[in-house]
């Protein structure tokens, strides 16, 4: 009988997307399918990475050559939002010990992790994206120049951070310099985006036997003012999956996903945001997500379902398109 495939399904991290990476690797671990896969679920913290077996016991991994007693991975699941997952640091380690992975490159994953830097390339290469002002950390500004340049409202946001953690939306001018500096309190580099009233939309695809394969467009409808962290998580939002939209705006937003897959060199899952203008019904690029949520109802699966795949079918081809990238 062959082998299994040992998997590191990492998770954790050291954001505060920590609990919800860990629930969404509980949900993949009951999805790779068994009779193939040996999966160790890996929990990186800041001070300690250790395997956490399905009986609560822990073992701590060696991080010299990234293997437990015995054990050695032939490739690397990682389910980490936010740092060291999906900014290009945990790739870097696993390219330096020639273990693959199922996310996108170091360089991509570091590129996408910043926004302003992600909306600049593609804005470059001719992807709409709402105008912006990138403000780093004790570099002077004017608040009230971005705010005649922006217009009300505006948002908020860490630049470098995922979940909606921090984005606020700003309605006056007098509250601009507050929201900027509360996001400083917590953030090295700040975005302050023009707001486009619309209706949002979300696209997964992934890279499969070199085509990029497009999942069926959700349409986002938060209960909150936008889709924040409660909404992404705490069920405050429904996502409805087709989204009930013309074939030609579907099309348009497939189009722009797979051409910013491409622009950016992404690899594994990854879901792209829109947001439609409600005057011009003309799509804006919000983000991309290189490390999409894995939870049941989360959008990526819900997509997968609807296009009638099983979730066992998704994260076997994701991790055999991992192992079909290991250099010859």
């Amino acid at each position: 009988m062959k082998n299994k495939i040992n998997v590191a399904l990492v998770c954790g991290g050291y954001s505060k997307e920590k609990e919800i990476s860990i629930m969404g690797a509980e949900s993949i671990e009951k999805h790779i399918p068994a009779d193939r896969y040996r999966v160790f679920k890996i929990v990186v913290e800041l001070h300690r990475w250790y395997y956490l077996a399905p009986d609560g016991s822990t073992q701590d991994v060696d991080k010299n050559n990234f293997t437990l007693p015995g054990v050695v991975f032939d490739v690397a699941y990682i389910n980490i939002h936010g740092t060291p997952g999906e900014n290009g640091l945990l790739q870097g380690y696993f390219d330096m010990l020639h273990i693959p992975y199922t996310t996108c490159d170091a360089c991509t994953s570091a590129l996408t992790f910043n926004k302003a830097f992600c909306n600049a390339t593609l804005g470059y290469h001719g992807i709409r994206v709402a105008k912006s002002v990138h403000l780093v950390k004790n570099e002077k500004y004017d608040a009230e120049a971005i705010g005649k340049e922006l217009g009300f409202p505006c948002f908020v946001k860490p630049a470098c951070d995922g979940s909606s953690f921090g984005v606020s939306k700003v309605m006056k001018a007098e509250d601009l310099h507050d929201a900027i500096e509360k996001t400083f309190a917590d953030a090295k580099e700040v975005l302050v985006e023009r707001f486009v009233q619309g209706k949002e939309y979300s696209c997964g695809l992934m890279r499969l036997k070199g085509e990029v394969i497009v999942f069926p467009l959700a349409a986002i409808v938060p209960e909150n003012d936008f889709f924040d962290y409660e909404a992404k998580y705490l069920g405050k939002s429904k996502e409805i999956v087709p989204a009930p939209v013309s074939d030609n705006l579907r099309l348009q937003m497939e189009d722009i996903a797979g051409k910013a897959y491409k622009i950016l060199n992404c690899k594994g899952v990854v879901r792209c945001d829109f947001i439609v203008e409600e005057s011009t019904q003309e799509p804006y690029f919000l983000e991309v997500n290189t490390t999409p949520g894995q939870s049941p109802e989360s959008i990526v699966p819900k997509q997968i379902r609807h296009m009638g795949w099983t979730l066992e079918d998704l994260y076997d081809n994701v991790l055999q398109e991992a192992l079909r990238s290991v250099p010859a």
